[in-house]
């Protein structure tokens, strides 16, 4: 475990009488079944490093669809079911939608973010204004930007096909960065852009459940820098400052430049500066800065990794590729190219998104929730305060709701959206913790993929003998997951 420390300090830690007494009530209620629980570490051993949601969907077949996981005492519930997440994440969301206060994400100052905010009406603030500016009708004054910035990634990548990774970061991010503060990135070195795909990654790995001891015994984070495991606080202390400086920077870049006309609009935070007169307290300012990196960081990773996914599913499944590319000649022609509002003529094309986004989704684990009071389920006790986590990944691989799960097949959903609707909703979150981005999300996605399918054959490279050569499947771990490119397409 990252940040571990000796056995000494971490048994005398737990060795609490808080721990004891949880302890002991957890034995005489009935909590969910889950992997063996060990005298004062509870079941912390059993949690990987890496790629947890597998661990977990193995966890279903053994335990159920609730799986209790006592962490050096933190209980933590997950849940492998998208019937269980609806009923406890989406009808009784009044009391999971807190978040757990994860030390490691706090240490770094990611917790001012709407993404990490516990619960109240500074969190409701925050996701008001983004909200507002992502409701279906106000996304459709993005459609030209979206379409025009997926254009320019099929000509980048035409040019020069090995560029797939940073052509689409850098797309992707011209957009975000473009709707939020009216900066248009032009370079992949744009300091804005780079600031803000660091602080993303930060974000995944500092999130990433079961990975950090800190976030179970808080008291760590008082350390002395000396002492043997306390290493995650110098790497705290260097990403605190990354974060901070990707919220920041950009939105003062915004508020200065927007007399001159250098700011392109609209943007986000200039219609709220401009509301203001310029003249926002130091509250109101301190929530629109990081409710606009909290855009940034809900856009940018997420559409990547769909996009990396998407290109991975056409080079394995050509048929698919070529039936989607059939359906856009057939309904938009060979005049002019896909546009976001074509949408709903393309059923094909939308159950193939739909598809993407159940075979690997972008956040398998989405981000965790924390439950506010004891609550029953079942006749299960799951406790307050546990950590919860909504495996996505085993919800959109369950065999007994998508037969053959890892194959890549868009005709299971049959052209239903009722049956594509139930994917998206639990990729992009559950209850009042749900992505207020979907639907600007979801229109970037579609711009990349119908304009790609439109204009270019994707195929797998050949070595010097002329072989085809298949890349690895291979996904990186962390809050956010993406397909490492081994091979150029």
């Amino acid at each position: 475990m990252s940040g571990s420390v000796p056995i000494a300090i971490l048994a005398a830690a737990v060795m609490s009488a808080g721990y004891l007494f949880w302890k002991s009530a957890a034995r005489k209620n009935n909590v969910p079944p889950g992997p063996r629980r060990w005298p004062l570490i509870g079941s912390v051993l059993e949690i990987p490093q890496t790629c947890q949601w597998e661990t977990f969907s193995k966890w279903a077949k053994t335990y159920g669809s609730i799986v209790y996981v006592d962490a050096l005492g933190q209980p933590m519930i997950v849940i492998n079911s998208a019937k269980v997440a609806n009923d406890l994440l989406d009808k009784r969301s009044s009391i999971y939608s807190d978040r757990p206060i994860l030390m490691m994400p706090t240490l770094c100052g990611g917790t001012n973010s709407f993404a990490l905010q516990s619960y109240s009406e500074s969190w409701r603030q925050q996701r008001k204004i983004v909200a507002q500016d992502f409701s279906p009708a106000a996304v459709r004054r993005y459609y030209p930007l979206q379409e025009t910035e997926a254009r320019k990634l099929v000509h980048g990548l035409i040019d020069d096909p090995s560029t797939l990774a940073r052509q689409t970061q850098l797309r992707i991010g011209a957009i975000i960065i473009r709707v939020a503060y009216g900066h248009y990135v032009t370079d992949e070195n744009d300091p804005l852009l780079t600031a803000g795909l660091t602080a993303m990654e930060i974000f995944s790995k500092a999130t990433t459940p079961g990975v950090w001891a800190v976030d179970f015994l808080p008291m760590l984070r008082f350390l002395p820098s000396w002492l043997p495991g306390s290493e995650f606080l110098q790497i705290a202390k260097q990403w605190r400052k990354i974060v901070i400086g990707a919220a920041w920077d950009p939105y003062l870049w915004c508020k200065k430049n927007l007399a001159t006309g250098t700011v392109l609009l609209p943007n986000f935070c200039a219609q709220y500066l401009a509301a203001e007169d310029g003249k926002m307290s130091e509250e109101q300012e301190e929530k629109l800065v990081w409710a606009a990196l909290s855009m940034f960081g809900g856009g940018l990773d997420t559409n990547a990794s769909s996009i990396l996914t998407f290109f991975l599913a056409m080079i394995l499944n050509p048929s698919v590729q070529h039936k989607a590319q059939d359906e856009i000649d057939r309904v938009i022609g060979p005049d002019r190219l896909p546009v976001i509002q074509d949408k709903a003529s393309l059923p094909c094309v939308r159950g193939l998104i739909a598809e993407v986004f159940r075979w690997h989704p972008a956040a398998p684990l989405g981000i965790a929730h924390a439950l506010t009071q004891d609550d029953v389920y079942d006749d299960m006790r799951l406790p307050k305060g546990s950590v919860v986590i909504p495996n996505a990944w085993h919800m959109l691989h369950d065999p007994e709701v998508y037969p053959n799960p890892m194959e890549f097949d868009p005709d299971r959903y049959q052209g239903l959206d009722s049956e594509m609707d139930k994917v998206t909703d639990i990729s992009f979150g559950f209850g009042r913790r749900a992505c207020p981005g979907k639907y600007f999300a979801e229109g970037t996605f579609f711009a990349v993929v119908s304009t790609v399918l439109a204009t270019c054959e994707i195929s797998p490279i050949q070595d010097t003998e002329g072989n085809t050569v298949l890349p690895d499947i291979s996904y990186t771990s962390g809050t956010i997951s993406a397909f490492k490119i081994s091979v150029p397409f």
